[in-house]
């Protein structure tokens, strides 16, 4: 049996928004849609402690188990939306106790990939990504999306001729930052096959800094001047993907290499994007749970949807 898409969802906009992108997406997949509702009943929810993944519009000062809405009615409002905007597609929905984080890391075990929200804020500050989220996001073993909240289908294509926004027109560039000094496959196959699930042109990012003067060797004066640096990385990119450009002949890839620090250049690169693909290491041993700069950079400060994809 094909491993479902997963929704966490809390009955918050944002999670609404991310629960239909998912259903988008296991339609695209070919792939069951699985909604998951977990349901802390801690025995420190009280009075002026809501729990990290409640909504933030839900007034602080009462009691916790008040607050919540009930669960059959979190899913029921899911599962209506989805039936209203992807009517084929086929979903599930399951309710778990306990708490949001080790549910949904256990789900993301299971899953095609795990779909969670993160709200927006106005002006340039960036997205708030709850602290559920972004657990979740640091320590998943699994493909982890994260939403916004105003994400809607017509964000996922380019717009109509007039300028007006459209399902009907072709779909965004998916953007995929990669780090040539060590790609991983994992993550360049997720950016590769989301590309041709979408016919959407393929945007690889590749973000170099020259070195310090100080770090340079005697043999190294040579290597100082960026334009032969910067065809060197261009080169190394090319032949990174070579393969993948074989193994996935209908993906248009567009290659790009900047000098730059490697966040500034992926948030830049993902404006205008329908999905955004990075990757986060996973440690060999037990180490404290961290995303990384681009990643972080990535999940707070671009507006389209976020793929991080976990490896090796």
């Amino acid at each position: 049996m094909h491993a479902p898409v997963i929704a966490g969802v809390d009955g918050s906009a944002e999670s609404l928004a991310a629960a239909e992108w998912a259903a988008r997406e296991a339609e695209r997949r070919d792939r069951p849609l699985r909604l998951l509702h977990a349901r802390n009943r801690h025995p420190r929810d009280k009075v002026g402690e809501p729990s990290p993944e409640l909504p933030a519009s839900f007034q602080q000062g009462t009691p916790v188990a008040a607050q919540r809405p009930p669960a059959r009615r979190v899913l029921r409002r899911a599962e209506e939306r989805i039936r209203g905007a992807v009517p084929g597609v086929r979903i599930a929905g399951e309710q778990v106790e306990g708490p949001a984080t080790a549910a949904l890391l256990t789900a993301a075990e299971q899953a095609e990939m795990l779909v969670l929200g993160s709200r927006g804020l106005s002006g340039f500050t960036g997205f708030l990504v709850g602290s559920v989220a972004l657990a979740v996001v640091a320590q998943a073993t699994g493909p982890v999306v994260l939403v916004r909240a105003e994400e809607r289908a017509e964000d996922e294509h380019v717009p109509a001729e007039d300028g007006s926004a459209s399902t009907r027109t072709g779909y965004r560039d998916v953007v995929l930052g990669l780090d040539v000094n060590d790609p991983s496959d994992e993550v360049i196959e997720f950016a590769f096959a989301a590309a041709r699930l979408r016919q959407a042109r393929l945007r690889v990012v590749h973000a170099w800094q020259p070195p310090s003067a100080f770090g340079l060797g005697p043999g190294d004066i040579a290597l100082v001047k960026d334009p032969y640096r910067a065809e060197e990385w261009q080169g190394f990119l090319s032949a990174v993907l070579q393969v993948w450009r074989d193994k996935y002949p209908e993906v248009e890839v567009l290659e790009t290499v900047v000098r730059e620090k490697a966040a500034t250049a992926l948030v830049r690169a993902a404006s205008g994007a329908g999905l955004l693909v990075v990757g986060r290491q996973l440690a060999d041993r037990p180490v404290p749970a961290r995303t990384g700069p681009v990643t972080h950079a990535a999940v707070h400060h671009v507006s389209c949807p976020v793929a991080v994809v976990p490896h090796h």
